[in-house]
């Protein structure tokens, strides 16, 4: 693959890399960018704002030089026990690190580390994309050096490990969901012999900390098109260490010449379709997520062929454990995801009939704030293949939308509290509180939803008086 050498030259320019060129001279050390910034220098995409230099030596002495030369006021973070230090500058994160020589026990993905040479360094690393480094002292300054056929993987679009295969990701298992993210991120294929391995080695996820799995899957999912990363996770038998939950999914099922969709493909699908809407990730995972409780729920009858009755409460109930599988964060996020998984069909239910404001009303009072996205959710949903059913699908929610558009511009449900409080009850009828109380609340709610009244203070206070009467409580 023929590269730029200006270009190169180019990205170089910013001081940071010439204060390490003279100190790295001065130091009589080599040092080398290595890693994201230079494959991606390479592949034309823009440049991140986190670089990585490795030289032969002290990475931390190193740092510690060039923070000298950058001045008093800029951060230098030193990490001892990983042989690492950090400096941030002008937007920058700059990493410093000695090559280092890598061993690995079978029950942990942390290795042993000692000083190396440069085939070391480049032998522990993940992938030969990411083994291309551009030296950084004076006299080879911007060369760019290619020990493992880096350039000809980019230019193959081929994501393949430096070493063998099987010690990469029997060493450290994380790679192998790299692999498939990387092959995501950058629409990559991983190599056959590569695959294989990953297959072979599947088992080793059970070594890896949750949160380092989340994370890659957080990745996955803020891919372009997430579908290709999910699939190649299901291909290699990693899903199932993962999200097992996916996997039952799987697979279409035939009674009395009736069958289902797979539901698994048909998530893959919604997810991919959300991805070109929104790049909420807790959304794209309320996609991903939106149809788990179908396996469970699955039944077939002669009356009604494949139902999957409920199969959004108890969705919304197993979201809850896979966030905590997988130590996600249990506070708001795991609720609104939990929210839009349980909503995800009363959209749906909607633009299938005709629309009343009742149950427009009741719509945006349940989901509050998240009805837009829990729209876009239900429009995503739309996988019909049939081109006539995809238009009548997307044009009813569209009278949905408006719909709701209307009613919340004229009754202002969306999150309303009712005009008549606990308080105003007890001071009015002088009782203390009773679940009299509750029945006067929920009864008043409902009326306005079902537009007996108007979200009025007159017209819910004379029906206060009206159902408390009924309940036997005296007027003032």
């Amino acid at each position: 693959m023929k590269f730029d050498k200006k270009l190169i030259l180019g990205s170089l320019e910013h001081r940071i890399f010439k204060v390490i060129s003279d100190v790295s001279d001065d130091l009589n050390i080599k040092s080398y960018v290595v890693g994201g910034f230079v494959r991606d220098l390479i592949l034309d995409k823009s440049l991140k704002k986190d670089i990585d230099i490795m030289c032969i030596g002290s990475g931390i002495e190193l740092a510690k030089s060039v923070k000298q030369i950058l001045g008093k006021e800029i951060k230098l973070s030193i990490f001892k026990r990983f042989g690492t230090a950090m400096i941030t500058y002008d937007n920058l994160q700059v990493e410093f690190v000695g090559s280092r020589k890598e061993s690995y026990s079978s029950d942990s993905r942390k290795p042993s580390v000692k000083t190396g040479n440069f085939m070391d360094d480049m032998l522990r690393r993940d992938f030969t994309i990411n083994t291309l480094v551009i030296r950084l002292n004076k006299k080879y300054f911007g060369e760019l050096i290619d020990t493992f056929g880096g350039l000809d993987d980019l230019k193959n679009k081929l994501i393949k490990t430096p070493a063998e295969p099987d010690k990469t990701f029997s060493d450290d298992p994380l790679r192998m969901l790299r692999a498939i993210r990387f092959s995501s991120q950058l629409n990559f294929k991983i190599d056959v012999g590569t695959q294989k391995s990953i297959k072979k080695n599947s088992n080793r996820l059970e070594i890896l900390s949750s949160e380092r799995i989340a994370d890659e899957i957080n990745k996955i999912l803020m891919c372009e098109t997430p579908s290709n990363g999910f699939k190649d996770l299901e291909k290699l038998n990693l899903l199932n260490y993962i999200l097992p939950e996916l996997i039952d999914l799987k697979g279409i099922e035939e009674v009395e010449g009736q069958t289902h969709k797979d539901n698994f493909y048909h998530t893959l699908e919604v997810v991919d379709n959300i991805s070109k809407k929104t790049d909420n990730l807790w959304l794209r995972w309320a996609a991903l997520l939106h149809d788990i409780g179908k396996a469970p729920t699955k039944k077939f009858s002669k009356k009604n062929g494949w139902t999957f009755y409920g199969h959004e409460f108890i969705g919304s109930k197993m979201v809850k454990k896979i966030f905590k599988r997988l130590n996600l964060p249990l506070n708001e996020k795991l609720k609104y995801v939990q929210k839009i998984v349980m909503m995800s069909s009363r959209p749906i239910i909607l633009s299938e009939h005709i629309v009343t404001d009742s149950a427009v009303r009741r719509l945006i009072y349940d989901a509050g704030n998240e009805i837009d996205d829990l729209l876009t959710l239900c429009e995503a949903d739309i996988t019909t293949k049939n081109l006539k059913k995809s238009i009548k699908y997307q044009n009813n929610f569209k009278i949905v939308r408006q719909k709701i558009k209307d009613v919340e511009e004229r009754d202002s449900i969306r999150n309303f509290q009712p005009p008549i409080t606990g308080e105003i009850i007890m001071t009015y009828f002088k009782i203390k509180p009773c679940k009299e109380i509750g029945i006067i609340k929920e009864k008043i709610k409902n009326s306005i939803l079902d537009g007996d009244i108007k979200n009025d203070y007159k017209e819910a206070h004379n029906l206060m008086i009206k159902i408390g009467n009924s309940l036997g409580l005296k007027d003032e």
